[in-house]
Parts: C-alpha cells; sequence; structure tokens
C-alpha cells in the first residue's frame, strides 16, 4: 500500500486533506493567447485525470481558479481589483520580495472546508522563464487540484519526464485519482484519511 501521510502533512507536523467542492472555472491573465491555451489544456488534464468538472462560470466569483503572471512582484499591486479579493495583497508582496519567491498560491475554501478559489501567482524569473509552458502549466494544475503539504514536493517534483514530454507521476496520479473517490471525504484532518487512500492507490 501506498504510503501517501507525507503528500498532506504540513511542516509543522498538521495533516490537512482537501480538495475543489464545486467544478473549477479558470482564468489566466499576463501570457499571450497560445500560452492561455496551454494553460487550460493542462487544468482539463488534470481535472479529468481527478474525474471532477469544469464549468464555464461560478455563481460566486464568475470565475475561482485565477492565474497570474508577471515579470515583478510589484506588477501585481497594478492589478484592477485585487486587493478586493486579497486585502492584504501588499504585505504579500512584500512578503514574496523578501523571500526571493517565484510562485505562490492562495486557497479559499467553503464553510466544510472544500476548496472553492484559487489565486496563483506567479513571477517569471530565469528559473521559471526556463521551463516549457506546458510543464509549467501542468505543474501548476497539479498543484491546485488538492491542497498538498507546503512539503509535499519538496524533494521529489509531481512531474517527470519521459521521452523529452512532462507527465504527472504514476504515484501523485493515483493520489489524485484517489482522492476524487466519491466515497473519500472531501475534507480531512486526521492521518486514518492517509490510510484510506492508499488503500485506494493501485500503481
Amino acid at each position: 500500500m501506498l504510503d501517501v501521510t507525507h503528500y498532506f502533512t504540513r511542516s509543522d507536523g498538521e495533516y490537512v486533506f482537501a480538495r475543489w467542492g464545486v467544478p473549477i472555472v479558470p482564468v489566466v491573465f499576463g501570457v499571450d493567447d497560445q500560452t492561455l491555451s496551454v494553460f487550460k489544456g493542462a487544468i482539463e488534464v488534470v481535472v479529468a485525470l481527478a474525474n471532477h468538472k469544469m464549468s464555464d462560470f461560478d455563481p460566486n466569483l464568475g470565475t475561482n481558479l485565477m492565474v497570474f503572471f508577471c515579470r515583478e512582484w510589484d506588477e501585481l499591486a497594478e492589478v484592477p481589483h485585487l486587493e478586493q479579493m486579497i486585502p492584504d495583497i501588499g504585505p504579500l508582496v512584500g512578503r514574496l520580495k523578501a523571500a526571493g519567491a517565484n510562485q505562490y498560491r492562495i486557497f479559499r475554501f467553503d464553510k466544510a472546508g472544500a476548496i472553492c478559489g484559487c489565486f496563483v501567482f506567479l513571477r517569471m524569473d530565469a528559473h521559471l522563464a526556463e521551463a516549457p509552458a506546458d510543464t509549467l502549466a501542468l505543474s501548476q494544475a497539479v498543484q491546485v487540484i488538492l491542497l498538498w503539504s507546503d512539503a509535499a514536493f519538496r524533494d521529489v517534483p509531481p512531474l517527470a519526464l519521459i521521452n523529452g514530454n512532462a507527465v504527472v507521476r504514476p504515484e501523485v496520479a493515483a493520489v489524485i485519482a484517489a482522492s476524487y473517490d466519491p466515497v473519500m471525504p472531501v475534507v480531512a484532518k486526521d492521518t486514518s484519511h492517509a490510510l484510506r487512500l492508499g488503500a485506494r492507490i493501485t500503481l
């Protein structure tokens, strides 16, 4: 049985699992049409892997998965109405600059704890700029489909290269598929969940 505990155990030792409770409605800002198509295609692939759903409209926000590309973090302060959705965007930009970060994700949850929204911020530094668009898109799609631990992919990335093409690692794909099994809970905060999840995974 695959041990999946580390995928959802945070650095502070807390076990937290959540999956999307609503259809995903993505929008991508700051890229050309070709890159936009690549990103939406990657999201569709991962959503299909999870056997989840996408939609054209979210009743609460219109869109619920927003991906922002920028070259410098300060550009986020210029995005219209972003401060209304993320009131602390100013201090956040300061923290991201101080940390030298090139990506950041903010999840939103409904009253039950299921994911109902996500903001993804990508600063195109030299490292991210070297990554092919399809690889970057697939990696981000995997990282937003579940509330992974902050250490989930610290040692082993979620993607692998096969014949020069980026693919979701089999064990990660299996975790995603099992996590969206209808009999599994949408939210969990006990490691017994990892045992149930692992029992449903066959590699």
